[in-house]
C-alpha cells in the first residue's frame, strides 16, 4: 500500500481555537509548517490574520482550549505569528496523526470549522482518526485522499441508498470546499430528512474507508 495525502473537515467547540475564531469571525488561522507540527513541544505556531487582533485576544482569553498565548511578531497589516499553549480541554488532532507516524501538512479554519491536509505513510492509518473523531463527538467529513476511485466504479459494500447519498452528494459539489451544496438542498434531492441524509453519508463514508483503506485482515464489520 502507499501513502496518501488526505484532506479533512473537522468541528467541534472544543477543536484547539475554536472559541477564537467564532469570537472573532474576521480571523483566518493557518498552521505554520515551518514550526512543525511536533505534539511534545508544548508550544504550537499560527498565522493570523484579523481585522482586529484585540478582539481576536479577547476570544483567545475565553477559550477553554487555550492555556497560554503570545504575538510573537508581526509580519504585516492584520497579521501576525502567534504562539499557543493548549488546556487538557482541549481536543487536538496532532497526536492521533504522529502517533501513525503522520503529518499534519497544513491546518486552517473554514469558519468555526477545521481542515487538515495531512500525509500518512499507509492507507490504512487514516481510520485512527476517524476512530478517535467518533470517540471524541467530532464531526468529520473526508473530502479527498490522492486520486479517490470515482464512486461509481466502486461497489465497497454500500447499500443502495448510501450509494445514492453518496454520488448525489459528489455529483452537486457537497464534497467541495467550499461546498456548492448544503445538507439541506442535499436532503430535499434526496426526498428525506436532514438527519437521514446526515447518516446516510456518514455511514457510506465509513464502509468506503474501510473497503479501500483496510486490508482484509483489518476490516471490521
Amino acid at each position: 500500500m502507499s501513502d496518501i495525502k488526505a484532506d479533512v473537515r473537522a468541528k467541534h467547540p472544543d477543536i484547539v481555537l475554536t472559541g477564537a475564531v467564532t469570537h472573532d469571525r474576521s480571523s483566518k488561522v493557518t498552521s505554520v509548517s515551518e514550526a512543525g507540527t511536533d505534539p511534545t513541544s508544548g508550544k504550537f505556531f499560527y498565522r493570523i490574520e484579523s481585522a482586529d487582533f484585540d478582539r481576536f485576544e479577547d476570544g483567545l482569553r475565553n477559550d477553554r482550549t487555550v492555556g497560554a498565548f503570545e504575538r510573537v511578531i508581526e509580519t504585516r497589516d492584520e497579521e501576525a505569528i502567534y504562539s499557543f499553549e493548549y488546556t487538557d480541554e482541549a481536543k487536538v488532532l496532532s497526536p492521533v496523526v504522529s502517533a501513525a507516524n503522520g503529518v499534519i501538512l497544513d491546518m486552517k479554519n473554514d469558519e468555526s470549522a477545521w481542515i487538515l491536509t495531512i500525509w500518512m505513510p499507509e492507507r490504512t492509518d487514516l481510520v485512527h482518526l476517524w476512530d478517535y473523531a467518533q470517540q471524541n463527538d467530532i464531526d468529520i467529513d473526508l473530502l479527498r485522499v490522492n486520486e479517490y476511485d470515482g464512486l461509481g466504479n466502486t461497489d465497497a459494500g454500500l447499500t443502495d441508498s448510501q450509494r445514492e447519498a453518496l454520488l448525489v452528494a459528489f455529483e452537486t459539489g457537497y464534497f467541495e470546499e467550499p461546498r456548492n451544496a448544503t445538507l439541506g438542498e442535499l436532503a430535499a434531492e434526496l426526498d428525506i430528512s436532514q438527519p437521514a441524509a446526515s447518516g446516510l453519508l456518514r455511514r457510506g463514508i465509513k464502509r468506503l474507508i474501510t473497503s479501500s483503506l483496510l486490508d482484509d485482515s483489518e476490516k471490521r464489520d
